[in-house]
């Protein structure tokens, strides 16, 4: 599993991400915070809250996070990173 190593939130409901083996990139999140789980980020407040759990995933207090492997994948290949959203769990 690649672990994140940096995330800075940015305007426009992105993030900077920076993993451990050095990929790193914008994710555009502004068209995917939709769900139970994410729908809380649009407020600009707690997306800043944004943190990196022990496991090395980017998170939010209500349980949201980011697949690590599916964004690093995406940030590797210089696609949509939106996929690597998910839920609790």
């Amino acid at each position: 599993m690649h672990r994140v190593v940096k995330v800075e939130p940015r305007a426009g409901f992105r993030l900077h991400v920076r993993f451990a083996d050095g990929v790193e990139g914008e994710v555009d999140l502004s068209g995917r915070l939709f769900g139970p789980m994410f729908e809380p980020l649009r407020n600009g407040d707690f997306f800043r809250q944004v943190a990196i759990d022990e496991f090395g995933v980017v998170c939010w207090p209500n349980g949201a996070d980011l697949a690590p492997d599916a964004l690093h994948a995406r940030l590797e290949a210089g696609g949509r990173p939106g996929d690597a959203l998910r839920g609790p769990g």
